[in-house]
């Protein structure tokens, strides 16, 4: 994982900040790749939990936001949305925040 040059309450501090404007929760971090659809090897791969009202453009806009407060890309992964064999991969990698 490559978030070690990250200090670990400003991670939180950002983490707090875009839980305070969409509604999910961070749960921790995952191993580089798991989510496909950000590119880049500095990216932050990210596990939340839903709350009622998010919808995929509310993800999105939470990954821009925390992109833009950590300068690296970030990708979300909600673990309602993890089925079968993915779950059991992704979940394997999980670290805690």
């Amino acid at each position: 994982m490559n978030v070690q040059n990250i200090d670990r309450r400003i991670l939180l501090t950002h983490l707090h900040a875009v839980e305070e404007e969409f509604p999910l929760r961070f749960v921790g971090l995952l191993e580089p790749g798991s989510a496909t659809h950000v590119f880049g090897a500095d990216a932050i791969n990210l596990l939340a939990e839903k709350h009622e009202g998010l919808s995929l453009l509310g993800v999105a806009g939470a990954e821009a936001d925390l992109s833009d407060r950590l300068g690296r890309p970030v990708g979300i992964i909600l673990r309602s949305e993890l089925h079968g064999n993915d779950r059991t991969r992704i979940l394997s990698g999980l670290k805690p925040i």
